[in-house]
Order: C-alpha cells, then structure tokens, then sequence
C-alpha cells in the first residue's frame, strides 16, 4: 500500500500500470490480486489509509484542546495535519491533494469511517458549542463540514499554491481567521 500510495501520489491514478507499482514494492503481480482482489481496489484501500492517517492527526490535534479553547484554537487544530501538508509539500502535499480529491466522490469502503468522522464533528461541536451557544447541532455540523471542504479546496485549487513554500506559521496566520470565521458563520438577520 505504501507504495502505490507512492506511485498514486508522484503520477495519479492513471500514471501507474501494475508492474511499476509491484516493483516499486517488490512483490510479485499476482500479490496485487491476491491481497486487493484489483489495482483499483488496491488504489482505494491506498488512499483510504492516507486518510485514516490525517484524520488520526486531526483528531489528535482537536483532542488536545480545552474546556476553554477559542474559535480559532479549533480551528488551528481543525487544520494542523492540512497546514503541515502544505508547508512541507511534496509527498505529504502530493497525498493530501487524492485524499482531497477521493473526498469529492468516496468510495463505498469509506462508509466504515462514519464513527471517525462523527467523533471529529462532535469534538468541533464541543468548542464551538462553548463559544457560540445559540447556535443548533445542525448548524455547527454543517459549518464543520465546509470548513473540510475548504481544506479540501486549498489543497486542489490554483488558490492552494499561495501557501506553498510558506512556514507552518505563515499558513497558520493566513488561514485560521479564515476558518475561524467559517465556524463562526453570520448571525441570523
């Protein structure tokens, strides 16, 4: 897996045939079959572990914060594992940009990752809870999810490449109010 993540990540999907990629991993052809059942299922379960990766970090990060944590505290820790993909570029880069775009059209195997992605929405909803308290569940949940989508979007669109070869932190001051602001939504007019 590491190495079709490897190959996914230097030339995409269509970039690599199954004999470079069992090389690169040093396995025999009919491992692929054997283990996978296809390359394509290979390729999914790939990307799926790049993503159970970012959301360890994610959760991580968000586990970490207080009673007392600030809107934008949750958000830096919302995006910490998005920022140091794109401060250190590359591979990490490279990655986050197929688990970004596997996320606009999950395969069904992600189904299995509701439970994660329901105990990071809920540790969002606990310090937004605390700093916006006339705000609904529902809301929250919605603001949480575009908040992921705009991650997401960072790391796909031209609009991304404004924050490559910038710092940890320069992407942190540039980003966060951003987010913040995401999460804080528009009052009710």
């Amino acid at each position: 897996m590491d190495a079709a993540l490897d190959l996914l990540a230097e030339r995409g999907e269509d970039g690599v045939t199954l004999r470079e990629l069992t090389d690169a991993a040093e396995a025999n052809v009919a491992a692929v079959s054997y283990h996978f059942g296809s390359l394509g299922s290979l390729y999914d379960q790939a990307i799926e572990h790049a993503l159970e990766r970012y959301l360890d970090a994610q959760q991580e990060a968000l586990s970490a914060l207080g009673p007392g944590s600030t809107v934008e505290e949750l958000a830096a820790a919302f995006a910490r594992p998005m920022m140091r993909a794109l401060a250190g570029g590359g591979h990490d880069l490279a990655v986050m940009r197929i688990v970004a775009r596997a996320g606009i059209d999950p395969p069904e195997s992600w189904d299995r990752l509701a439970g994660r992605f329901d105990r990071i929405r809920a540790d969002v909803r606990r310090v937004l809870k605390a700093n916006l308290p006339d705000v609904n569940d529902r809301d929250l949940t919605f603001r949480t999810r575009c908040a992921a989508g705009l991650l997401n979007w960072l790391v796909l669109a031209p609009v991304g490449a404004e924050l490559r070869n910038k710092t940890e932190q320069q992407i942190e001051r540039q980003l966060v109010p951003v987010l913040a602001g995401t999460f804080r939504g528009s009052s009710p007019c």
